[in-house]
């Protein structure tokens, strides 16, 4: 086709077409749950409305439309709405405040303090979304990362810039985990998420488990369950979009999303309300879209950035590793660690169970000789565990397998190794030198 050609059929196209003209404002025609239906104005998908209530006025995003209606999800609690309510579009989003002035801090879902030491100081606005890096100007990963904890350390090697899954029922101690790796880690940065949890657990992390010293080098964003689930999933992306921001300025990220659960729960909120089918036990299909959009914004930068080592955590209902998330995180995620409840019960802390955990790329951050060690030691802590209800009830008799005979000897050891106390840090080369010290004892 000539460009002649193609020029008159653009501008036949345009002669169709009707441009876009925003509309002043509009009404309330209808609250369905959480959900508000207005029509006489139009704005697009993100931007926010203002609504007037009898308490004055309600922030909202427009979440999706159906023909002339859009569909607002509010940015707050719903109250005192009424039915023709005036609803005036107020634009896109306003930016996020970030600086260093953040580290000390405690946000909420949109980045606004909410700590009470006033505003953020010498802060500049940047955009609330930002794009994934190209995977092929991403750094490989190449060093591992201090996490403070020894059986991660040894056992399951996180590398800078990994993506770990940290996978938990309720009760088991994922709260304190994530603690001690903000306290023992040799990041830069730590950036932690406390997402659809109980708004007392949040003020007992910052004080108890994160403490004075973890909290001085952190930023923490805070999106209690009483939220609206819009609040929620912005949570999650202001933590990623603050944790991108210190890695661009060349510092290693440390970031702790507590949970990746309660993000794609409140996208299946959002998404139900405005008409999207479920698919998979209840979750529509957006929600596993956008599981990898927000993982995948994590990891190394290229050659001038720094790094975002991302923890994860991972409900699972009823200690169910097959929940349809758990699956969807197992398969974008760079490997994942199990609490079991089993091991917690028993007193066991960490309850990390190392048979089910994985770190994908810990052959390619620890020596040869390191890693040697980590294969001899799982086996043998594999090997008492498939026979620990025969040793239990007296019916394995000792001398008639060699290995098991080193196992049962060893155990003791084993425990104890993986075993640590909730206030200890213990460094990367110490936990791999008594790694080898136990590994050297296996016949």
């Amino acid at each position: 086709m000539s460009n002649q050609n193609l020029l008159n059929k653009l501008e036949q196209y345009n002669q169709k077409t009707t441009p876009f003209r925003a509309v002043a404002s509009g009404q309330l025609v209808r609250v369905v749950g959480l959900t508000l239906e207005a029509s006489g104005c139009r704005a697009p998908v993100g931007s926010l409305c203002s609504i007037e209530t009898i308490e004055g006025e309600l922030i909202a995003e427009v979440v999706g439309f159906d023909d002339e209606l859009l569909y607002l999800m509010p940015v707050e609690e719903l109250r005192g709405v009424l039915p023709g309510a005036r609803v005036v579009p107020l634009g896109q989003k306003s930016g996020l405040n970030v600086g260093l002035s953040l580290l000390g801090r405690v946000l909420d879902g949109n980045g606004q303090p909410i700590d009470g030491l006033g505003s953020i100081q010498n802060a500049e606005q940047t955009s609330t979304h930002a794009d994934a890096i190209n995977p092929l100007n991403r750094r490989p990963i190449s060093e591992p990362l201090d996490v403070g904890v020894r059986a991660i350390n040894a056992m399951l090697t996180v590398g800078t810039g990994q993506r770990m899954g940290l996978m938990a029922g309720s009760g088991v101690g994922k709260s304190v985990l994530l603690g001690m790796m903000t306290r023992g880690t040799t990041a830069d940065v730590i950036v932690v998420g406390l997402v659809g949890e109980r708004g007392r657990e949040v003020k007992e992390f910052i004080e108890e488990i994160l403490g004075e010293e973890g909290r001085a080098r952190s930023v923490v964003v805070a999106a209690p369950a009483d939220t609206s689930p819009l609040m929620r999933l912005r949570a999650c992306e202001t933590s990623t979009r603050i944790a991108e921001y210190f890695r661009d300025l060349g510092y290693s990220v440390l970031l702790l999303m507590d949970s990746l659960t309660r993000y794609a729960q409140a996208q299946r909120e959002i998404a139900l309300a405005v008409g999207e089918p479920p698919a998979t036990k209840g979750y529509p299909p957006s929600v596993f879209a956008k599981l990898p959009k927000l993982v995948e914004r994590a990891g190394n930068g290229n050659g001038t950035q720094g790094s975002i080592t991302a923890f994860y955590t991972v409900l699972t209902e009823g200690d169910d590793q097959q929940d349809p998330i758990a699956d969807a995180s197992r398969a974008i995620l760079d490997g994942h660690i199990v609490l079991s409840r089993t091991l917690a019960d028993s007193g066991h802390y960490p309850a990390i169970d190392i048979e089910a955990s994985i770190s994908r790329v810990a052959p390619m951050v620890i020596s040869a000789e390191h890693l040697e060690c980590m294969r001899k030691v799982k086996q043998m802590y594999s090997h008492f565990q498939q026979n620990k209800d025969l040793i239990s009830i007296g019916a394995y008799n000792q001398g008639s397998d060699p290995v098991l005979d080193n196992a049962i000897r060893l155990q003791p050891v084993m425990n104890s190794f993986l075993r640590q106390g909730m206030r200890d840090a213990l460094r990367f080369e110490d936990c791999a030198k008594m790694l080898t010290q136990i590994a050297a004892q296996i016949k």
